[in-house]
């Protein structure tokens, strides 16, 4: 069965129920259809061949999608699967099936969404930090006032994973206002919003002034926050640099340089565990998690956190001596970033990711004033995909 041409004159684009554009993209100028799918061309000489299930699957008129919400009605059967039309109508795709449903489905559409074809909104993936690096800035006013702005500084929080912000204004809760354009705030067990500053009885040692050894977030969590944000209300005080190393890079020299210390932090869990009167919240993983590629995809390191060593009395000093290895890397020069905060810059990097920490500070000196929250990376992704909708 083959697909009629399409006509000269271009028609209007079919309702995917779809808000990424699409009626810009080539449409169908042939289509060769077989007994279990159909070989589509397009415009620009893209061609592929797509099974009659997944074109059912995919149909968007009322009976399939739902109007308001977009989300799929129906499982598509094998059994109903099987056109006894197929036609292209003006760069689009006609189909009737042979239980009497009828699918439309836009040329543009398919094109964006054929085998093969990156996603419709390329996300940035995640690049180590090159030598000299240093942090992407964008001006607040940018970040608040244009697309473009705010898609910068996602752009470089999800490729890099850590960027700042500039010139923003000495107000409280502006941390809070940032992170509500990008999504919800993610609360743990200090809040959904949290002030850094010594104070008396404190239950975490970011609350007081001494030095803060690299370190990521709450690894404690079985799913630690994703993002932080560090917005600097007062920085007077003297000392107190903001230290941050990419884990990416240091655990890949780690894996260069002594592999097999790598192999004993990505393959043995330990405990972590806070606990204080009111929380005790533990769990146990590996300090570095690869994906299936043998890629870092996670870096948990937080010495403060780290609870009883529970592990074979055969393998606890070879474990302690890749731990003081990963230690000695991460507080290289070579990988070490320092630069002090300045009162309206804000900070934000991926906690599951980029290590940080600071200088010990007199508190007698001035004030040292930081407000931070947590977000999630699908909350930074999904903003970055609507933004993209308006390119």
């Amino acid at each position: 069965m083959d697909a009629t041409a399409p006509q000269a004159t271009p028609a209007a684009p079919v309702e995917m129920h779809e808000l990424v554009p699409y009626a810009q993209a080539p449409r169908l100028r042939d289509g060769q259809a077989g007994e279990t799918g159909i070989t589509l061309a397009w415009e620009d000489g893209e061609q592929v061949r797509l099974p009659w299930l997944w074109l059912r699957d995919h149909c968007a008129c009322r009976a399939c999608r739902h109007a308001q919400t977009r989300e799929r009605l129906v499982l598509p059967l094998p059994a109903i699967a099987r056109p006894r039309e197929a036609r292209l109508e003006a760069g689009h795709l006609y189909l009737a099936w042979e239980d009497g449903h009828e699918s439309r489905f836009d040329g543009g559409w398919l094109h964006q969404r054929r085998p093969g074809a990156e996603a419709a909104t390329a996300l940035p993936a995640p690049r180590p930090w090159p030598e000299g690096f240093h942090p992407a800035r964008v001006d607040h006013a940018a970040f608040t006032g244009s697309v473009e702005g705010e898609r910068a500084w996602l752009e470089a929080l999800l490729r890099d994973g850590l960027v700042l912000l500039d010139h923003g204004p000495l107000a409280d809760e502006e941390v809070s206002r940032l992170a509500r354009r990008i999504g919800p705030l993610r609360p743990t067990n200090f809040g959904a919003r949290f002030d850094v500053r010594s104070k008396p009885n404190p239950n975490n040692a970011a609350y007081t002034a001494i030095g803060l050894a690299l370190h990521t977030d709450l690894p404690n969590w079985r799913q630690p926050p994703d993002i932080q944000l560090l917005y600097c209300l007062e920085n007077d005080a003297e000392g107190g640099e903001s230290l941050f190393a990419d884990g990416y890079r240091v655990a890949e020299a780690l894996r260069r340089e002594a592999p097999e210390a790598f192999r004993l932090l990505s393959e043995t869990p330990i405990d972590f565990r806070f606990q204080d009167e009111e929380q005790d919240i533990a769990v146990r993983a590996p300090i570095l998690s690869c994906d299936a590629d043998e890629r870092v995809v996670e870096v948990r390191f937080n010495n403060w956190i780290r609870d009883t060593l529970r592990l074979p009395a055969d393998t606890i000093e070879a474990w302690y001596a890749a731990y003081h290895r990963f230690w000695t890397l991460l507080h290289e020069p070579r990988h070490r970033l320092a630069f002090s905060l300045a009162s309206g810059e804000m900070v934000a990097f991926d906690n599951r990711r980029v290590l940080h920490g600071r200088g010990a500070f007199d508190p007698d000196s001035g004030r040292r004033h930081l407000q931070g929250t947590y977000l999630d990376r699908d909350m930074l992704e999904s903003r970055l995909r609507v933004l993209a909708r308006h390119a």
